[in-house]
């Protein structure tokens, strides 16, 4: 098992390893939960063959959009506000009574998200807090029965479906609302009680929307995957929704890996999941925000080494984006209109290396995204094989360029960036292309002192 000691975000999971972390902005580092996830490995209420087919179309969508929206967007102070300033549950819940987000609020974020280029979202149906969005015969504690009085997971359900998106639910097992949330770690009645209470709420989540794409447990807190009886609650999943794909948060692998803030690439089907700035729900003092090409280079990272990047927005308490949020997307998703082809058809690619560039692969096509512009020329070193063309993409515009033993030289490119988020460079090779950088430093000729 594989445990994640320190937080980078909410749900204090994850720890500050990783080689893809240099290319993240990451949350303050805070103690929180300690909470055990399985490592990397083969599903268990199903077989790899499975798990694969089901995961081709996730595969080719690799960009999704998360929203965390709940009684803290209501707040505004960070969606852990209700644990790290010790409200008390009588006063928290006050907010279910001024919660009332505008009408389909959702039907936004599913515009946005498909202007953006992603291909499908993932919503928090109930999170740490215990209040839920969605129409629930187990608890009045949700958003149909307090001052929305109605559905809100419909209306994002109805909203991601007009976009012809892919749909996933978040759900927490962790509960602070619940009387038995924390007792049941020690008391067997509450234990019996509380794992009725999720599995049957993740039943009504299962039975009451018609198709699920995902679904997306998190911090299993406090018990263990056998207090849970987590396989039996999946393996109800997968009867009710058999073609859906499960995360690995309730403690047992499942159909991929959840990295939180940072890029590691697994063995295993993997998903990143990261925040625009470094609160997952509205926080209104927090304006950390990720650039364009920040959000950029995460996704082609994420394709580079064949994973998803699923990138969150926190909605005001009213429903509506932060316009930091709607400006980022809005840039990304221009972007994307130009080069997504090379994001959602990219096969993992084996270069990796330069300060100046990231790299995404088609077959024997190497593409060569230069974010940081350095003029009229500039080189890749310890490319194998053989360059047959160069040419900008996807204007087609040839590129000049040398090859020798040790790098790929580009000449006569622009003094500006074409594009200034990321210019790309389309390299037709004789093979698959690799990158061998120990040969640059080992056969480089040393001049004799």
């Amino acid at each position: 098992m594989e445990t994640f000691r320190r937080s980078l975000s909410r749900r204090g999971l994850l720890g500050i390893a990783g080689a893809g972390a240099a290319l993240t902005t990451v949350a303050p580092v805070r103690a929180q939960e300690t909470t055990t996830y399985a490592p990397p490995t083969d599903p268990t209420t199903s077989t790899v063959a499975e798990r694969d087919r089901r995961e081709e179309w996730w595969h080719e969508a690799r960009f999704g959009m998360f929203v965390h929206f709940g009684l803290y967007s209501e707040l505004g102070r960070h969606e852990w506000a209700m644990e790290q300033e010790g409200i008390p549950v009588a006063e928290y819940q006050e907010l279910a009574k001024r919660f009332n987000p505008q009408p389909h609020a959702a039907r936004a974020w599913a515009k946005l998200a498909k202007q953006a280029g992603m291909k499908y979202m993932v919503m928090t149906t109930k999170h740490h807090e215990g209040f839920c969005l969605f129409n629930t015969k187990l608890t009045d504690y949700c958003a149909p029965k307090q001052a929305a009085g109605r559905d809100l997971v419909a209306e994002y359900v109805e909203a991601v479906r007009a976009e012809g998106l892919r749909l996933g639910f978040y759900y927490s097992l962790m509960d602070w609302h619940h009387p038995d949330g924390a007792r049941c770690k020690t008391d067997e009645g509450a234990r019996r009680r509380f794992v009725d209470y999720i599995h049957g709420q993740v039943r009504e989540l299962c039975s009451n929307y018609g198709q699920l794409d995902v679904m997306w447990y998190d911090v299993n807190w406090p018990l263990t995957p056998e207090g849970w009886e987590a396989v039996k609650l999946n393996k109800m999943v997968r009867q009710l929704q058999p073609n859906i794909l499960i995360n690995n948060r309730t403690g047992i692998p499942e159909d991929f890996t959840t990295p939180e803030q940072q890029i590691r690439a697994s063995s295993a089907p993997w998903e990143a999941c990261m925040t625009m700035n470094d609160s997952w729900g509205f926080n209104r003092g927090d304006d950390n925000w990720k650039s364009p090409k920040t959000i950029v280079r995460n996704l082609l990272q994420c394709a580079r080494d064949g994973g998803n990047y699923l990138l969150n927005i926190g909605p005001h308490g009213d429903g509506t984006i932060p316009q930091p949020s709607i400006d980022t997307l809005s840039s990304v998703g221009k972007w994307m209109d130009r080069h997504g082809e090379l994001i959602h058809r990219a096969d993992n690619c084996r270069v990796k290396r330069s300060e100046l560039a990231a790299f995404t692969r088609q077959g024997n096509t190497l593409y060569v995204h230069v974010h940081a512009w350095p003029g009229d020329t500039f080189g890749v070193g310890g490319l194998k094989g053989k360059v047959l063309s160069a040419k900008l993409f996807p204007s087609g515009t040839p590129v000049r360029f040398q090859q020798s033993e040790l790098r790929v030289r580009f000449d006569g490119l622009p003094q500006t960036a074409p594009d200034p988020i990321a210019t790309v460079i389309a390299l037709e090779m004789d093979g698959v292309p690799e990158q061998d950088n120990l040969a640059v430093r080992t056969n480089r000729k040393r001049e004799s002192v």
